[in-house]
Formats: structure tokens, sequence, C-alpha cells
């Protein structure tokens, strides 16, 4: 998607505005536009912007959103990576000096943010001492999970992220154990955060339509959640090794992921001192269990050694 609507944010003016300047919403780059005023006005309440808030916004749009978290928030930083949007939305709101506007890509690659964009968030909050850092946008599909599950391995993770998004992704977020939807996402995202769906939206408040519904999903950050994770990196890459291979048996996926580390016996044992069989599936264990599990096999290296699973 690419960003929220405002007074003018509607299909017409977005139609007419388009054909003017001779350009198209690009699909490639999500380029969606909510058209629904009542939904914008949804997104942005639900984040309870104040002044205290430095707010990113990905996908800046023709700036609809951008202005109305302006007048909310003290500080808009919004991302855009289409040269001809990102104009547009720096005349829209010139005279606006609490929006910084950045031509960029959010993502140096999918396992990496852009270490630009998060320079100038750490040069934002400095800045502003006591200001809290919210992620508040219509975000295109294919960013979604790289952009948020990395934001929460970064020193500065967001006190919320209230996005709109694809729908089949917002449901493998909040979803539970035993479930279809339930896997390394749901797990990443519920051990720090407290995720609900604020709404479901079809295709037709967007234009162009996309083929599928979309949500409002809101994940709070919970620092009680965060505090019972010693190392973050070693949670992050264990939670991907136990679902990588989700239709296997959970024993043979951590000798799979820990081999030439951890012997086969030790895998057994530990296992046992949690009463788990090793005939189990990592999607029937719940994200408090996945945790203990994890830390029973970081114990087993030194700190400072450098982890990688197969």
């Amino acid at each position: 998607m690419g960003e929220g609507s405002s007074n003018n944010q509607t299909r017409s003016y977005l139609m007419q505005r388009f054909e003017t300047l001779g350009i198209h919403p690009r699909g490639k780059l999500g380029q969606n536009f909510l058209i629904d005023l009542n939904l914008l006005h949804l997104l942005h309440e639900s984040a309870q912007l104040d002044k205290n808030d430095v707010v990113l916004e990905v996908g800046t749009g023709t700036g609809s959103l951008t202005g109305a978290m302006a007048l909310e928030a003290g500080r808009v930083v919004t991302v855009e990576v289409d040269p001809t949007m990102h104009e547009m939305a720096k005349q829209e709101h010139w005279d606006k000096d609490n929006i910084r506007f950045l031509f960029a890509d959010i993502l140096e690659n999918k396992n990496r943010l852009n270490r630009d964009v998060l320079n100038v968030l750490r040069e934002e909050l400095a800045n502003n001492p006591g200001f809290r850092f919210k992620l508040c946008a219509n975000l295109p599909y294919q960013i979604a999970t790289p952009l948020m599950s990395n934001l929460l391995l970064t020193d500065i993770p967001p006190h919320s992220m209230t996005v709109t998004i694809q729908k089949e992704v917002g449901d493998r977020i909040v979803a539970r154990p035993r479930t279809k939807d339930y896997g390394a996402l749901a797990v990443w995202m519920q051990a720090q955060c407290d995720c609900r769906i604020v709404r479901i939206m079809p295709p037709s408040v967007f234009w162009p339509r996309p083929k599928v519904d979309s949500a409002i999903v809101q994940c709070v950050y919970n620092e009680k959640k965060r505090a019972k994770i010693p190392n973050l990196r070693f949670f992050h890459e264990f939670v991907r090794a136990l679902f990588f291979h989700r239709r296997k048996f959970i024993r043979s996926v951590l000798c799979s992921a820990f081999k030439g580390r951890v012997e086969k016996e030790t895998v057994d044992r530990i296992l046992a001192e949690m009463d788990l069989e090793g005939e189990i599936r990592a999607e029937t264990l719940s994200v408090k269990t996945i945790l203990a599990l994890s830390e029973k096999f970081r114990v087993l290296f030194p700190p400072e050694e450098a982890f990688v699973l197969r």
C-alpha cells in the first residue's frame, strides 16, 4: 500500500491529480491508496499520537496520512522510494516544519533495514529527549514482515506499530498455537509485543483495488516480555530455525539446526527436561515454551561466540 487519506484522498481526486501529472500508481511498489476517510482516522487514532512522539511512516505517497499525523505528533519521519511521490508530498506539506521527508528504500535487503533511516530516527530521538518512537503507516505488502520484524531487532524498538497490511500477514502475527497461521512471525512478535487486529478491510477501500483483504494491525511493545529474552538475536535465529521445516518433528528440527555443535543426546536430554516429546511439531508450542526451549540451548554456548543456525 502507499498511504492513507485526508479530506482530498478520494478516488476521483487521486485519479485527476495523477492524470494531470501524467503518472500512474505503481503496483510493483505496492501503491494502493486508502480512500476511506473513516479508516484513515481509525488508523492514526489507534496509534494515539501526541506531541511527544517521533513517528515513522513508510510509504509517504501523496502525503495525506503524513499531514494528518503531523498535526498530532511532535515529529514525523516519512520514507518514500518513488521520486515523484516524494516530491509531490514535499510540495504538499512545505509549510510543516515537523516533517522530515526521506527519499529512500526502508530496506537495504530483506534482512536489514536502511541504516541511514535508522540513524535519522536515532537523531530525532536524541534531539527530543523523552519522546516515544512509533510506526504508523499504510505499508506496501511486500515490506510489512521484514520491516516490523527487523525494527524489533534494533536498539530503538518502537513503542507501537500501527499499520495497514495484508490480512494474511495480520493473521500470522496474532495467530495462536495449533493453528495454520501460527509460526515464526507470531512467536517473534508476540514474545515482545501485545498484538491485535483493529479492523479488517475489503479491497474496495483502496485505489487501485488490491486482490486481497487488508487489516489495520497494532503491536504495542511490552518491556516486561522483552526483558525475558536475554539474547535477542539468538532467539530470533532460534525461532526461524524451529519453523523452517514446520512439518518436521521438533527433535529432527533441533538436531539439524545444531548439527555439529550439539550432540543428539543433549537434544534428547533438553526435551526430556522440558517434558516435551520428540515427535511433536513446533506449531504446538506456546511462545512461553519456545522461549524456555531457546534458553536451554543458548546457555550451551559462550556469550561471545557468534551463533549461526543451519
